[in-house]
């Protein structure tokens, strides 16, 4: 595999054009059981549905609806759809097939526009998973999180000019390294504004290094995982997609990312921007590993980032991420209250919908504190007894005064896997029982245990009555040895999507019904190929350093087939620095500023022309045609080395073998 061909997949992954293939499943969902319907009926008895003030806050302040047009690519590709959830109507009782709490969650996520916050703030909602702000000052504006690409952020942009009038952007400040945050850059500054100094980028310290890390490292399983995580691949519609609980879904546009003309390095840390005052805090490794709130003086208004939204937020990602830690999330928000709380008369997230007044913004923030810390300790508490993982999961129970917040239930993030992250976050994968420190893999221990369960027959025979009494979760979790210890026997594979079918209508949690439904859907009618969100897009990877460059290289070399093989080659990319590269014992080791006398092979290019052949704009023998790329010594040894790198098919199996 060639030098560009291995770096092209930094520009795929995550990234699939649409296919000549079903847009959704052709065996269509099922309805509602009556295990399921009662089962979500029941909710409506237990959490207070009379209380309507997210409705009252959600629509406070509105001033412009969204455009109704749907945005579209260059090539005609659907970027953003704001119809899509037409059909998730506020007011409306929940259908049978989506738990009544989300529903409720969807309708507030669904309300969207332009909307005054305060004198001078402005938020743009659900035209993207995330929010845009937009801060006027003295001389223009500051928006706040571009959300996650460029032709939604410029459609955002373009209705606030309509309503506020047209005014240039002076700054831009991302409040965190999730590319929902930045991605859309460009659809609001040009950068040759911020090149001259015209426009400043503000972002928490290490932001360029974890914005490009999360998404190019693991960033091929990332993407897939995210196609279930957010529905990408569901159609929206009661028994499908009906949103993400943090918002609706992802837009599908052109992932941009600049770099920032200055960093935020420190809590306390004051900034005027366009004459507004702003005081930092760092809060590193709570929802992101790069990650600040602040507060505007002049308008009593905390920004709190991701770190106090409408929900119980992720503390591990379902899409795969590294584990953030609660009890270091909850000292933030405790921080803010101290820092901010005595003032404040306005609270603010870059998701769902902002809290006016001081009691109610420090009996969220506290609730929302709270409920971080509770399962960092109660977790802690219960494994500190004796139990594992996922018996702490099965008896972890919230406080009443938290379980009935609606700011607490688990639209994003759940109790389950929220409690599950923490103990692997203290303990590890390990429960100390040493018959699981090495279990077989899921294959071959799935076809022993159809195997001692008497065969398949017999396993699907007593399913089939667990189904019907409501087991939905024993089903699906004993027909998925079936279905790995024969993914052919399409009885159990349908069994299995059914009950999964029934776990989304009941799930909470908008990421739960999205894996458990494609799961479903998946099991149904085989992989359906379609688009996917592009978070390794040319921004991010002109973005990448050099060392991240050979990191992503050395995460692709297949270390049994390089095992014996040796190389030493320097690069030299002019301004970007000199690196030694060492092959040996199957690993890829590279040392900056550093060059070996003995080399098998020198190559020189610039920055740029890497750039080109990552972003297949330019193949590694027109790079030398061009004299763009210089090799001296054995030149052979590069074509050596990139034969052993990997090639990362995104369409990888999940629910199957």
């Amino acid at each position: 595999m060639k030098l560009n061909q291995i770096a092209a997949q930094l520009a795929v992954a995550g990234v699939l054009a649409s296919l000549s293939l079903p847009a959704f499943a052709q065996v269509m969902p099922k309805e509602a059981t009556d295990a399921t319907i009662e089962a979500n009926n029941a909710l409506y008895q237990k959490l207070p549905f009379a209380d309507h003030t997210d409705f009252e806050n959600a629509h406070k302040g509105f001033i412009a609806p969204l455009p109704q047009a749907m945005i579209k690519g260059q090539q005609g590709n659907l970027i953003w759809d704001p119809a899509k959830y037409a059909f998730i109507k506020e007011g409306e009782k929940a259908p049978d097939t989506v738990n009544p709490s989300l529903w409720r969650q969807s309708q507030l996520i669904n309300i969207g526009g332009l909307f005054k916050v305060t004198d001078g703030v402005y938020q743009i909602r659900n035209l993207d998973l995330s929010n845009m702000t937009i801060i006027e000052g003295q001389n223009g504006i500051t928006v706040v999180d571009p959300l996650l690409s460029e032709e939604p952020a410029k459609e955002g942009l373009e209705l606030y000019f309509k309503n506020r009038g047209k005014k240039p952007v002076v700054a831009v400040v991302i409040t965190h390294s999730h590319v929902d945050h930045y991605g859309g850059v460009r659809g609001v500054v040009d950068e040759a504004d911020v090149k001259s100094g015209k426009v400043k980028i503000y972002a928490p310290a290490g932001f360029m290094e974890a914005a490009v890390d999360e998404n190019i490292m693991a960033g091929n399983a990332m993407s897939r995982r995210a196609s279930y995580m957010y529905g990408n691949l569901l159609k929206p519609d009661a028994k499908g997609q009906v949103g993400a609980g943090l918002g609706t879904t992802t837009s599908a546009g052109t992932v941009t990312l600049l770099q920032p003309t200055n960093y935020i390095t420190h809590t306390g840390q004051e900034e005027v921007i366009d004459g507004l005052t702003y005081d930092f805090m760092m809060a590193p490794g709570s929802e992101a590993p790069s990650e600040m709130l602040w507060y505007v003086k002049e308008k009593k208004m905390i920004e709190a980032a991701e770190d106090v939204t409408h929900t119980l937020h992720n503390t591990y990602s379902l899409r795969g991420a590294k584990i953030r830690d609660p009890l270091a999330w909850s000292k933030y928000i405790n921080a803010a209250i101290e820092r901010w709380g005595s003032d404040a008369q306005v609270i603010i997230a870059q998701h769902h919908w902002p809290t006016w007044g001081n009691d109610n913004i420090n009996t969220l923030m506290k609730g929302q504190r709270d409920m971080y810390r509770y399962i960092n300790d109660q977790t802690l508490r219960m494994a500190n007894q004796g139990l594992t993982r996922d018996e702490i999961a099965a008896n972890f129970k919230l406080p009443e005064t938290l379980e009935k917040t609606w700011a607490s239930r688990g639209y994003y993030g759940s109790v389950s896997h929220d409690v599950k992250a923490t103990y692997v976050f203290y303990l590890g994968w390990f429960d100390g029982n040493p018959a699981t420190l090495d279990e077989l893999p899921p294959e071959q221990a799935a076809k022993k245990y159809v195997d001692y369960m008497g065969g398949a027959d017999k396993i699907l025979r007593k399913a089939k009555d667990d189904y019907a009494q409501g087991n939905y979760r024993w089903v699906a979790q004993v027909v998925s040895k079936v279905v790995f210890a024969d993914p052919n026997n399409e009885a159990a594979r349908h069994l299995e999507a059914d009950a999964l079918e029934q776990l989304g209508y009941q799930a909470e949690s908008g990421p739960w019904r999205n894996f458990y439904l494609t799961g479903a859907q998946e099991l149904r009618n085989g992989v359906v190929k379609a688009a996917t969100p592009n978070t390794a897009s040319p921004d991010t990877v002109r973005a990448m350093t050099p060392d991240m460059f050979f990191d992503y290289m050395a995460v692709h070399l297949n270390g049994m087939k390089a095992a014996n093989a040796k190389a030493l080659l320097n690069f030299d990319f002019g301004y970007e620095g000199k690196y030694k590269v060492e092959l040996e014992n199957g690993v890829l080791n590279h040392t900056a500023d550093a060059q070996a006398k003995e080399a098998d092979a020198t190559i020189t290019m610039s920055r740029e022309t890497l750039n080109r052949i990552i972003l297949k704009q330019e193949t590694v023998q027109q790079a030398k045609a061009n004299d763009d790329m210089k090799i001296s010594g054995n030149a052979a040894k590069l074509d050596e080395l990139m034969g052993y790198m990997d090639k990362f098919e995104f369409w990888f199996n999940i629910v199957t073998p």
